[in-house]
């Protein structure tokens, strides 16, 4: 099994649904039931658990996991996070990239000025938005920046390879 740092939340198990053993399912996948495609999954302390059944219900999914067959077991397992190994996701195409593989890139302008590293990735609904932790030396005597991820207008290049993402960015902005 893979550390627990390997591990990427893609859910979360909601309250017990009727007495055999159903769970409601919240998911974090942009298409709810693209969460099923993905097993099994790991709850609590590095356990792997298959789903035997699932189910649309109303405006929820529910789901009957092998070996959780009472009320008491769907309650032992509420609020568990929903999580997969990195290796279950789907390999992307050329010049595409998982948030999490930016995380820790190093930024640096077009004219070669170093911005700092990638510490966060977020969506403002906008548009993505990396949070870059400035360097220690940073000449313009910032913490941290906000920069859009829009590609080919701010974001010229993601190497990931070199682990280096290229802005069009003034840095003292």
């Amino acid at each position: 099994m893979s550390q627990a740092s390997d591990n990427l939340v893609i859910g979360k198990i909601g309250a017990p649904h009727g007495v055999k053993g159903w769970v409601k399912i919240n998911t974090y996948t942009n298409v709810p039931e693209g969460i099923f495609e993905y097993l099994p999954w790991i709850l609590g302390e590095e356990q792997e658990y298959r789903v035997d059944q699932w189910r649309p219900h109303g405006k929820v999914l529910v789901a009957k996991l092998v070996n959780i067959e009472t009320r008491d077991d769907a309650e032992r397992i509420k609020n568990l996070d929903i999580r997969i190994t990195a290796e279950q996701l789907p390999e992307l195409d050329e010049g595409e990239f998982y948030w999490r593989e930016l995380t820790g890139m190093q930024v640096v302008t077009t004219q070669g000025y170093d911005l700092g590293v990638v510490k966060d990735v977020f969506n403002t609904g906008a548009n993505d938005v990396i949070q870059v932790k400035a360097n220690a030396k940073d000449a313009f005597d910032q913490k941290e920046r906000l920069l859009p991820f829009v590609l080919d207008e701010v974001v010229q290049a993601v190497d990931k390879v070199g682990r280096i993402i290229t802005v069009d960015w003034d840095p003292g902005f």
